[in-house]
Formats: C-alpha cells, structure tokens, sequence
C-alpha cells in the first residue's frame, strides 16, 4: 500500500518577516485562507483506494504554522485531528520557524496529534540570514531542534541554496550543521528567484547572481549524498513543480525533475572516479541498485554520452546486493 501526505498550504499565515525570496502565494497556486471545509474535501480525495495509514500524515505548509493567530491555528488543528483520532493517518506534520517553537507550543500539537515538525532553517550562517531577511539566528535553529526532539516529535529541517550572499562553501558549512542535529527528514530548495519577491527587485538592481541549474545540480549532489550517508532521508530536493512556480519565475536553479538531475550526476560522478583513476576505455557494463537504471542512464542518455566522449561504452544493468547511488564496473574484453 502506498504513502500518502495531504498537503494543506496555509499561505504566509503567522510570518513576522517577508524573507528576500519568499512569494508562498506563487509557491503554493493559492492565497486562500484554509478551512475546515477545505480540510474535509482534501481528504477525502486523499484516501480514496488502498493506502497506508500508519505511515500517512495530515501536512500543514506553506506558512509559519505555529505563529499563526492562535485562536486560528487550534480551528485548523481541531479540523484535522478527527481524522487522525479515526485512524486514517498517522499523525499531523506542520511546518514553522525556528523561532516560533518553545514549550507551551510543543504541548498544544501533541495534544492535538502533531507527530512531526519541519523547521526552515535555510542556512546556518548568521550573515546569510540577515541578508535574506529571515528575522531568526542559527542559534534558534539549534534551540527549536533540541525543543521538538526532546518532545518526543520527529523533526525535519530544510535548508536552501544559491541565497543571496550564500555560496557552495557555506551551503557545505549548513549541511554539515543539520546533520549534527540529527534530523529525521531534510528538504533542499535551490534558490528560486519569483516575481513579487525582495530577490528580484535585488537581482534586477544588479545585486545578486542567481545560482544556475548547472551550478545547482552538482552542489545538491553533493548535499544529498552527505545526508544519505547520514542515514536522513531527503524528503525533497527542489521546489514541486504545478501550482504558479512556473508561472513567478524569474531565475534561478529550477527544473520540474530536479531530484532526478541531481541523483543521475551522483551516478556519473561515481563511474567517472572509477573510469580516471582506473584508466578505463572500451566497453563496460556498469551495475547498479534495482530501480536505478535510468538515473544511472541520465535523462536523454547524457551519462552514457558523457562517457562516450571520454571513450568509455557503458551498458547499465540491475544488481541485487548494491546500496543506492552504489556502482559495480565490469570491463569487457
């Protein structure tokens, strides 16, 4: 049975500070405010066929869930909880910031069946922070972590690349930072630049140099390789494409199939160290994970071409045994 999230975006609700990139009605397709009503009809949809419950949730995105006006946040989270108290998810997973997390906020989601709380940290760099508006330190990152999984809640954090004043060294610096945390699940969002946003006006002044997909992809491999050695699950490279993303683009590392990109350049990067260091040519069969084929391939076959223009002739086959983003070489004669 299949994993299903009912995502309920609650758009710009509880922000105390408009960050530098930050359009969550262009992100989200909607400035609707939630309800109840809203709430029913999504899952309803949502558990229409087989599915398991015990590892589904009810997600609460798009604002600052624990800022919200109170009064307003209990309404969505008494909406909610029915259906977990029926048995039909898991649990509620919301999204806030850093500095919107203390005690008396932890007891009133777990009352109310909050199992996971997702914190937008960004950056673990005080000076990127500041740049981009964010209003919080990474100190309050640290404190709020600690808070949610001394509670007892799963904890998940997303950090973003390509900010404005960020680099690959301080994207490194950050990821290194949440793996000591220890979260349970992690997103990465290039930097998208959107319209109606501080970024653009930036960007058009001049300002700022948006991070290409070229320059994305192989920095977010790199993240998404570290994490995956730490044994936290990527729940999300890249931006959901649908709702406005395309529609507010204005620059920036965007592509509908980012994870895909990123996870085929890890595949190559791989074959390549094997095939310089080894001093490969000619004919080779390149065995990876059941499942990873394509990636290994790369879209419209871009990996084997790479290696055709070095003079390698890869043929990629599934084996059992091998992790993921795990390669075997075998030369032919």
């Amino acid at each position: 049975m299949k994993h299903i999230n009912v995502a309920l975006f609650v758009p710009h609700e509880g922000c105390p500070h408009m960050c530098s990139f930050c359009n969550q009605r262009t992100i989200s397709g909607s400035s609707k405010r939630l309800t109840a009503e809203d709430i029913k009809k999504a899952v309803s949809i949502a558990v229409k066929g087989d599915y398991d419950a015990s590892n589904s949730e009810i997600a609460f995105f798009g604002g600052s869930f624990t800022a919200i006006d109170r009064e307003y946040m209990i309404y969505l989270l008494e909406s909610a909880y029915p259906y977990i108290q029926k048995g039909l998810f898991r649990g509620i997973r919301c999204s806030t910031r850093p500095d919107a997390i203390d005690k008396d906020i932890l007891s009133l989601l777990k009352k109310y069946g909050v199992t996971a709380i997702e914190l937008g940290a960004q950056s673990m760099s005080d000076r990127v922070l500041a740049m981009n508006e964010r209003g919080h330190t990474a100190a309050d990152v640290i404190n709020a972590s600690e808070m949610i999984k001394s509670e007892g809640f799963e904890l998940g954090l997303q950090m973003m690349t390509g900010l404005y004043g960020d680099d690959d060294e301080t994207s490194l610096m950050t990821a290194e930072k949440l793996i000591e945390l220890a979260p349970n699940t992690v997103r990465i969002y290039p930097t998208v630049v959107l319209e109606n946003t501080r970024l653009a006006e930036i960007y058009r002044e001049g300002k700022y140099t948006p991070q290409t997909l070229e320059s994305a992809v192989p920095l977010c491999a790199r993240l998404l390789e570290m994490f995956n050695e730490a044994g936290i699950d990527v729940i999300r490279l890249g931006l959901h494409s649908g709702g406005n993303t395309e529609d507010g683009y204005v620059a920036g590392a965007y592509h509908p199939a980012f994870r895909e990109l990123c996870e085929s350049r890890i595949y190559l990067d791989k074959v390549m160290n094997i095939v310089n260091n080894e001093h490969i040519k000619g004919k080779i069969t390149v065995n990876v994970c059941p499942g990873e084929i394509s990636k290994m391939t790369g879209q419209k076959r871009r990996n084997i071409k790479a290696l055709e223009e070095i003079g390698v002739y890869a043929r990629v086959r599934e084996c059992g045994g091998l992790k993921k983003y795990e390669v075997r070489l075998i030369c032919e004669e």
